[in-house]
């Protein structure tokens, strides 16, 4: 009987060893098939921006191209048309302005909901949170009479302003600072440490990740922004670099395709530099946050 099963179990861990190794082949499998079909769009769009205009709508259509015209890209920056690195430009500093504010903003609003006590606190949050539900284009009119009425129209303040802080943002760091152990602030507290000690030097360091998140969030939603500067900007040089894509469309769609994909393929290169310099504050925020009990 021992015999038996001393043969037993060897068999049995070999069994889980293989069922463990099928599971983890269907599930890089179904992650690579996904990544695959992920990256399909954005390839074909960085192919496509290296073609000659007239390969653009082969039937069928080839995935590269025949030759690559790298001059297509040279041929958008130096666009007489559309100064192309003015729009860059006016972009990346706005997104980057919104982009400071907001982690400043909201980790300060997260941290009062969070940590600090006063009579209707929680019935403030409450109210701000629900504007969450307040589509968009609700409050799209009474912003723009308020930002014409401080004669903010044709200025970047008038996209830079209105985004300064965010519901959404002010939530994410409210649970990030809730889940910070209570016992590291009431240690500071102790220790002589006021409210703004705690927050910079304690609490908001432990929360790398979530202001990483925020960040990215907030960069891309500012970059991508196209709505907010063709309702309050006029002046050619205050335009940002959606403006210059559509630009590059041309009427009715009649511009040189690869040239309009060779512009979004630069607009990609600003967001995803950022995602990966974000990336490392979400790795080392969490190795920060491994604490011991």
């Amino acid at each position: 009987m021992v015999i038996l099963t001393l043969q037993r179990r060897p068999a049995s861990r070999l069994r889980r060893r293989v069922w463990m190794l099928a599971g983890e082949i269907v599930i890089w499998s179904f992650l690579i098939v996904m990544a695959l079909i992920e990256f399909a769009p954005i390839s074909w769009i960085f192919s496509t921006s290296l073609r000659n205009p007239s390969e653009s709508f082969n039937l069928p259509p080839d995935f590269w191209p025949t030759a690559f015209h790298w001059e297509n890209y040279l041929a958008v920056i130096q666009s007489p048309q559309i100064n192309f690195l003015l729009f860059f430009w006016n972009s990346l500093k706005i997104a980057l302005i919104v982009t400071f504010a907001q982690l400043l903003t909201c980790s300060m609003a997260g941290f009062s909901f969070a940590r600090l006590r006063y009579p209707g606190r929680d019935v403030i949050f409450f109210i701000f949170l629900s504007s969450l539900m307040v589509p968009a284009t609700v409050i799209m009119i009474p912003t723009f009479i308020l930002i014409r009425m401080v004669s903010l129209l044709d200025s970047h303040w008038a996209l830079i302003l209105p985004a300064t802080t965010s519901a959404f943002g002010v939530f994410l760091l409210r649970q990030a600072f809730m889940g910070i152990p209570a016992e590291l602030t009431d240690a500071a507290k102790i220790d002589g440490a006021g409210y703004w000690r705690v927050y910079w030097q304690i609490a908001l360091p432990l929360v790398g990740p979530a202001l990483s998140a925020l960040a990215i969030f907030t960069f891309l939603g500012s970059w991508n922004n196209f709505l907010g500067p063709v309702l309050y900007l006029r002046s050619w040089e205050n335009y940002t670099f959606p403006i210059a894509i559509v630009m590059l469309n041309g009427y009715m769609g009649t511009g040189n395709r690869a040239h309009v994909l060779a512009g979004v393929m630069i607009s990609i290169f600003p967001v995803l530099l950022f995602f990966l310099l974000a990336q490392r504050f979400v790795i080392r925020g969490i190795a920060v946050t491994g604490l011991k009990g």
